[in-house]
């Protein structure tokens, strides 16, 4: 009764379930890498946070790209603004996660005469995107800038697109060596995110610190990959046992309908045998009943 098995359509799916199961238990550990990632992106947000504020030359050097174990790390950094090459970061998200405007970036030019940026943190982007943003001027003189330090973005570490030819003083991504060129200071590598002072009236708005305590769904959907590669042959075996009861139902009502057939027929056929054998005693009586003929 399995031989139904080895039929097209069972064939079929037959080889798309074992396709399948592979690929589910491939996407659960994809999601299982996901959240190991996430977690261990935790653990070094939590420990760069915690961690003692260093002097920026510490971890960053001009043309240096800043180690991820050295990412958000409190760093300190002292000197003088250059405003006449400040620059504004288009498309960012405000605090609230939703208003989109401009980040605002300052060269912090120190002691040595080289530089480093600052992301004095989030304006409103205005009405008009082919202006220079209304931005509140950075401090005047000397400043001691504390914030996290940041690798320079790029491409294809952030998916944003460079986009050429964007107004004047407006970018896409936060980037040393680009700046490097344009002011023609020596940058150090990476940037600072800043953290204080707090700016005047909360303008520009500090950006917000990274999440490092949620760990998102990834745990779950890897469990439910597994659960889904685990039901395909549980699946598979439920097809094949209804099949096989269903088949099996059919060939049993068949042959009943084959047995009742049978019996009709039979009883068909016993009814014309009786009534061709009791023509034949009536015929054979009326012969003996007649009376014999007559001698002239």
């Amino acid at each position: 009764m399995y031989r139904f098995l080895l039929s097209r359509q069972w064939v079929i799916l037959t080889l798309v379930g074992l396709v399948l199961i592979p690929v589910m238990i491939k996407l659960g550990y994809w999601q299982l890498h996901r959240h190991q990632h996430k977690v261990a992106q935790n653990q070094l947000i939590a420990r760069s946070l915690a961690a003692d504020p260093v002097p920026v030359t510490t971890l960053a050097a001009p043309g240096r790209e800043l180690p991820r174990r050295d990412m958000w790390r409190t760093v300190t950094a002292t000197g003088t603004y250059d405003t006449a090459h400040e620059v504004v970061v288009r498309q960012r998200t405000a605090a609230d996660e939703q208003s989109i405007g401009y980040y605002v970036v300052t060269p912090l030019v120190l002691g040595n005469g080289r530089a480093v940026l600052v992301n004095r943190g989030w304006v409103s982007a205005g009405n008009d995107l082919t202006k220079f943003p209304d931005v509140p001027a950075a401090p005047r003189g000397k400043v001691t800038v504390t914030g996290r330090m940041m690798a320079d973005e790029t491409t294809a570490a952030s998916g944003i697109k460079n986009t050429k030819g964007l107004p004047a003083r407006q970018v896409m991504l936060i980037n040393s060596s680009e700046q490097a060129k344009r002011t023609g200071r020596t940058m150090l590598g990476g940037y600072i995110e800043q953290t204080a002072p707090k700016p005047a009236g909360n303008i520009p708005e500090p950006v917000p610190e990274p999440d490092h305590d949620s760990i998102g769904p990834h745990m779950a959907y890897a469990v439910q990959w597994w659960l889904f590669a685990a039901a395909v042959p549980v699946g598979w075996l439920v097809l094949v046992r209804r099949e096989r009861r269903d088949r099996m139902a059919a060939a049993a009502k068949e042959a009943e309908e084959a047995r009742e057939a049978g019996a009709s027929v039979a009883a068909g056929d016993g009814g014309r045998t009786a009534e061709t054998t009791g023509s034949g005693e009536t015929e054979a009586a009326g012969d003996e009943a007649a009376p014999a003929p007559a001698n002239p």
